[in-house]
């Protein structure tokens, strides 16, 4: 089995990671997440994903490395990561009753060639329209400040949701495990060694 190794200091992504069942190390990749003059939102996290996979690859000269990013979008506008109560409740209040499309980049990088598969997963959340008192009892319930669009899909904030449309339901999370299998078998891993 080849050295596998998460870009990523994301708790989320190494909890979806883990369900795979292999074996792997994580490490933060020092990227600046910024986007670029002009650059279209899917573009920033192809690039980002691909920049974070890259980063470790001269401390991993023979790793398969996991890179991936997030952003989301709601009538044209970034949402991020709001870091507090009263951001967050911001955010609620211009989502409830909307859609986001939340953009996951992901790549995956063989160190040893250089080679690199890459790709972006979308998923339509579709917010219930909801009162305020009801958005801001569950930020205090589950205080979801480091997560762009305020919601945890894994936990409560499923509540705010009407329906996640999606080709593959952990990209909302921050790691498309569809497209990273098939990834992974692309690149020589198997999964079910045991059989």
């Amino acid at each position: 089995m080849r050295t596998l190794i998460l870009a990523s200091s994301s708790p989320y992504r190494r909890e979806l990671l883990a369900r795979l069942g292999l074996s792997f190390s994580w490490h933060s990749p020092d990227v600046d997440e910024s986007s670029l003059v002009g650059e279209s939102v899917i573009d920033t996290v192809q690039r980002l994903a691909q920049e974070k996979a890259r980063a470790l690859a001269a401390n991993f000269p023979e790793a398969l490395i996991i890179g991936s990013d997030q952003l989301a979008v709601c009538e044209q506008r970034i949402i991020g990561k709001p870091g507090g109560h009263d951001q967050a409740l911001e955010q609620l209040l211009f989502l409830t009753g909307k859609t986001v499309t939340f953009h996951t980049g992901l790549a995956l990088l063989d160190s040893a060639t250089g080679t690199i598969q890459k790709t972006v997963v979308d998923t339509q959340v579709h917010f219930r329209q909801l009162p305020r008192a009801e958005l801001d009892a569950y930020l205090r319930i589950e205080q979801p400040y480091q997560c762009a669009g305020s919601a945890k899909n894994e936990a409560l904030g499923i509540a705010l949701m009407d329906r996640i449309d999606t080709c593959d339901p952990t990209a909302l999370t921050g790691l498309p495990l569809i497209a990273l299998c098939g990834f992974l078998r692309e690149a020589g891993v198997r999964f079910f060694e045991s059989i």
